[in-house]
């Protein structure tokens, strides 16, 4: 393994109360692409919810983006997260505005400034996700699959060290998934490391990488 961009040791995951997973330890390497399988309820959303700081550390250790999430401040979350690419199921695209004042939104959000150097990293997404010319539309005129690429391209506004995709296809047709699982490849060839948590057995089957399945409160290595 490369430079390693996440390391999660002897972690414990919780949804409320309720212990999901135990003792989780698992490394990704920069550039690397990771599944993360698992049923509805196995705890594979909530192991991304702890990498982003959504959800408390409350047993073990994180470290990613030069940041300890055991002793992490408060003050410091919106920092971790502006190294972080974060891609949802729902797109979470702000429906009263275009794309590109959704890109801009984000970049006010996280310190830039400079309307010219915005606007060109805005249009520079666009085309790294295949949506050039479109960020004059709203996001109702667009499809689910630009829908999320523009997610996509939200994510890597500030050049991420790690991009963590929630079902990232999960209200996408087929042939759409296989396209936005196609262009996360693609990133990760660039060097970002990508943990993609899905339970859509096609696409990783079609499109293979390491593989770690979330079952009876452990993450563990499928056979085969």
């Amino acid at each position: 393994m490369g430079t390693v961009a996440v390391s999660i040791r002897d972690v414990d995951v919780y949804q409320g109360k309720n212990l999901v997973l135990s003792k989780v330890s698992l490394e990704v390497a920069e550039g690397e692409f990771l599944y993360l399988i698992g049923k509805t309820g196995s705890g594979k959303s909530s192991l991304l919810k702890m990498l982003y700081a959504d959800l408390a550390l409350s047993r073990g250790e994180i470290e990613l983006a030069g940041f300890r999430l055991s002793d992490i401040k408060e003050k410091d979350i919106p920092f971790l997260r502006r190294k972080l690419g974060i891609v949802f199921q729902d797109f979470r695209l702000l429906t009263d505005r275009s794309v590109n004042d959704n890109l801009l939104f984000v970049m006010m959000a996280t310190g830039w400034n400079n309307k010219d150097e915005m606007m060109k990293r805005a249009q520079d997404v666009l085309s790294k996700v295949g949506l050039t010319g479109k960020g004059g539309k709203m996001p109702h005129e667009l499809s689910g699959g630009e829908q999320q690429r523009v997610g996509i391209a939200r994510a890597l506004i500030n050049h991420p060290l790690v991009i963590l995709a929630d079902e990232p296809t999960g209200n996408l047709d087929p042939a759409t998934s296989e396209e936005i699982i196609e262009l996360l490849f693609e990133i990760s060839r660039s060097g970002t490391a990508v943990i993609v948590a899905t339970h859509d057995v096609l696409l990783f089957k079609k499109f293979p990488a390491r593989t770690l399945r979330c079952e009876n409160g452990a993450v563990i290595q499928p056979e085969g």
